[in-house]
């Protein structure tokens, strides 16, 4: 089985990330599982979401506190929690920022990568210039550097399940699949 832990902040759509991913995993005959958690309902406030996959039915209902993979959706959560706790060695660290991923001084038994879905979002105007909806961006990404599950997979997934902009977000996902910037070679 693979876990994923997502972090993120209200209204960035790390939810929706985690659902969208479900639903393209699914599509290539895995079983999946996610849901989120969260404390108090506001945009802003810290989430995380939970993703399982496997060739296998998933009986587990806990929270993932020793993932194999790691989404940051919104690179200040990493100053202020540690979302390195639990993680694999050997895991990838994909990470929302316009920095470079060394400035980040992650340790070496991980593969941190960067992608900009912000700007991405921004240039196909998926939510505001102040509050980008990342979301779609990131799982093009994820997808390059996981090999978890195929770009055509998570441009699947958000043709049938995202209700608004759909062009825009396929494009998205697509621009995060091409500019993924990572310290090694994609595809753990």
């Amino acid at each position: 089985m693979i876990e994923l832990r997502f972090h993120s902040r209200g209204g960035q759509g790390g939810v929706i990330a985690g659902k969208l991913l479900a639903v393209a995993v699914f599509k290539e005959g895995k079983y999946v599982q996610t849901f989120p958690t969260f404390g108090v309902e506001r945009r802003g406030a810290p989430v995380m979401t939970f993703v399982r996959i496997s060739d296998k039915p998933i009986r587990l209902r806990n929270q993932v506190y020793a993932p194999d993979h790691l989404v940051v959706l919104d690179a200040s959560l990493i100053q202020y929690y540690d979302v390195l706790q639990g993680l694999k060695e050997g895991a990838a660290i994909l990470v929302n920022t316009d920095r470079d991923i060394a400035e980040f001084n992650f340790p070496d038994r991980f593969h941190p990568v960067a992608v900009n879905a912000a700007r991405i979002a921004i240039d196909h105007k998926l939510g505001s210039i102040t509050q980008p909806i990342v979301n779609t961006a990131i799982l093009g990404a994820l997808a390059r550097v996981t090999g978890l599950v195929s770009l055509e997979s998570v441009l699947e997934a958000i043709k049938e399940d995202v209700p608004v902009k759909v062009e825009a977000n396929i494009q998205a996902a697509k621009d995060a699949y091409n500019e993924v910037a990572a310290l090694e070679p994609a595809r753990l």
